[in-house]
């Protein structure tokens, strides 16, 4: 019987009924066949803190951390250690915003069966929260992502969502020193010669950005951990695999020019999204994605003068819907 370690790494501020939420869902899924241990590691934020409570509650495993060493890297690399004992076959990584489909666990275990030389397998991404202009933007966005994490030779989702065969996160842990640990180690694994796999046959939902200044935020610490990675140009550069380097040289410098596809937006967006949603209302993304644009451009040019001068970038809370 396969053993499987479910990891859900809770921020100081994340509220106590998205917690909640969240494992009263994943206790939902489809384990067939796997032994389970669900883990909930979480940084306590003051001595009021009452989510571990709720949580055991609930009847799955807490991890509660007096600090936030290494963040959300640190709170996974301790979640791996408390379960060494365990010794998992895989480890399924979620954030609390995660909402999976029931089948997520089983049609992963088996898309990453399928290939000795894969480290993790994951499925396309979906916006669970499409409420506003801007929620609705990133909606049509991850379709575009979606596709081309599916074609990339370098293919990096997002936070590590997905089962990954435990050895590797053992072996090589995720990086606490870095602010995104899963692009780090995403580029480490594609350098050594190993595969991220694409699962089409299940799905993932998850919360967008809500505000301008939410998505500012959380892509400056994308564009920021992304210039963190050209540490590993050497490591890159030995890799024989040519589709992987193009795609990794690609995501490291022309998505740091989002404002070149405006034009092309304004253009054939809205006839790309009647095509992909046969939906009128759908085209509110159209206008959405002049001001995106901005915002990401922005964010890019911030983090590069903050990552030149070495302020680091603060990790803010975002509003959940």
């Amino acid at each position: 019987m396969r053993r499987v370690a479910v990891i859900v790494p809770v921020a100081p501020f994340e509220p106590e009924r998205v917690v909640v939420e969240s494992v009263e869902w994943l206790k939902g899924l489809d384990y067939s066949e796997c032994e389970v241990r669900i883990l909930y590691v979480i940084d306590r934020k003051g001595d009021d803190d009452r989510r571990a409570e709720k949580v055991r509650e609930l009847g799955v495993q807490v991890l509660e951390r007096k600090t936030a060493r290494g963040k959300r890297a640190g709170a996974i690399n301790d979640g791996l250690e408390f379960l060494k004992e365990f010794n998992p076959d895989y480890v399924a990584i979620f954030d609390v915003d995660s909402r999976p489909e029931k089948n997520f666990v089983v049609e992963n275990i088996k898309t990453l069966e399928s290939d000795k030389k894969a480290y993790l397998s994951s499925s396309p991404r979906r916006v669970s929260n499409p409420v506003n202009l801007v929620s609705k933007t990133v909606e049509v966005e991850y379709h575009l992502l979606n596709y081309l994490i599916k074609k990339n030779g370098y293919k990096q989702f997002n936070g590590l969502i997905g089962i990954l065969r435990a050895k590797f996160l053992y072996e090589h842990k995720l990086s606490e020193d870095v602010i995104t640990e899963d692009a780090d180690f995403s580029t480490r694994m594609h350098a050594l010669g190993f595969r991220a796999l694409y699962c089409e046959k299940s799905l993932v939902y998850e919360q967008s950005p809500l505000s301008w200044t939410d998505l500012y935020n959380q892509r400056k610490r994308w564009y920021y951990g992304g210039l963190q990675l050209w540490r590993y140009r050497k490591l890159v550069s030995k890799s024989k695999n040519r589709k992987f380097k193009y795609s990794w040289y690609m995501a490291l410098t022309l998505t740091y020019l989002p404002a070149l596809m405006l034009p092309f937006l304004l253009v054939l967006g809205p006839l790309l999204i009647l095509a992909k949603f046969r939906n009128v209302k759908k085209l509110i993304a159209v206008p959405g994605f002049a001001v995106h644009s901005l915002v990401l451009q922005l964010a890019a040019i911030s983090a590069l003068i903050s990552f030149l001068r070495k302020r680091g970038v603060e990790w803010k809370a975002a509003r959940r819907a």
